[in-house]
């Protein structure tokens, strides 16, 4: 197997199961010389599993699991992939390690599958090897997931929970900070949502909304004074009363200065 055969199969792996993105570098840190030399060498300890899952193991970023698919890959009749949904499907391998012991026993497990299977064709249709067996129980986890009424089984109603690994869901960090516009400041949006979910009912009914108190004539007295047209009034109103003022200390002047013999004469008359 050279170098870049090894890098796809990880990529079919990881998009398959789990994504671990350490370990598409570490495949990727593997020469082209050390891929062909130790691949080589696997292949050609087969049917012996357990000797080529060593020699496998030499390699950067290949464990069982992916060691698996590469022997599936060589030689699918004795070799099946150590599938997750395969795994779970055995009653007796319920909680595995992942293990080149577990996964020897995988193989005997589907390995009993598979002959059983054959045995009961006869010798009519295809023969099973290892491999399709495997397929056929990831096939059937599948199926039953998604589409379960192919099977004669009711649909499957209950949404599966979101998970981080298959879908863009934020992490619960993310949510502890605040909505922003991208510079890093809060939106008005943002702002005007928090302040006006932020209060339950409850909250609501605890604290009594207080009417609005009058304001009085004094409170107000130095803002009216304030403002222009308040103070254009008041000077207005100041000049019309010294001019009132004015005109009456005219009259009374001009009364006192009088000459006496008109005075006189009014008097006699």
């Amino acid at each position: 197997m050279v170098h870049e055969e090894l890098v796809q199969l990880m990529k079919w792996k990881q998009a398959r199961g789990k994504f671990y993105p350490q370990l598409s570098y570490l495949i990727k840190v593997n020469t082209p010389r050390a891929v062909m030399a130790e691949t080589k060498k696997a292949f050609r300890k087969l049917p012996n599993i357990e000797s080529a899952m060593t020699a496998l193991s030499n390699l950067k970023g290949v464990g069982t699991a992916t060691a698996s698919a590469l022997l599936a890959a060589a030689s699918p009749e004795i070799a099946p992939f150590m599938a997750d949904e395969c795994v779970q499907a055995i009653p007796e391998m319920e909680g595995s390690d992942y293990t080149a012991k577990e996964y020897l026993n995988f193989v005997n497990h589907i390995q009993g599958v598979c002959d059983r299977l054959n045995k009961e064709q006869n010798g009519c249709g295809k023969k099973w090897s290892a491999h399709m067996v495997e397929l056929a129980v990831w096939t059937h986890h599948i199926v039953s997931e998604l589409a379960p009424e192919l099977l004669g089984k009711p649909p499957n109603t209950t949404a599966p929970a979101p998970t981080n690994g298959g879908s863009p869901l934020p992490s619960d960090e993310s949510n502890l900070e605040p909505p922003t516009n991208g510079n890093g400041k809060l939106t008005v949006d943002s702002v005007i949502e928090d302040t006006t979910t932020s209060c339950t009912e409850d909250s609501l009914d605890a604290k009594a909304v207080s009417p609005p108190t009058p304001a009085s004539p004094s409170d107000n007295s130095d803002s009216a004074l304030s403002t222009p047209r308040a103070k254009r009034q008041i000077e207005e109103a100041s000049s019309a009363e010294e001019n009132s003022l004015g005109d009456s200390c005219d009259a009374a002047d001009a009364a006192a200065a009088a000459p006496p013999v008109k005075k006189l004469r009014e008097a006699t008359h």
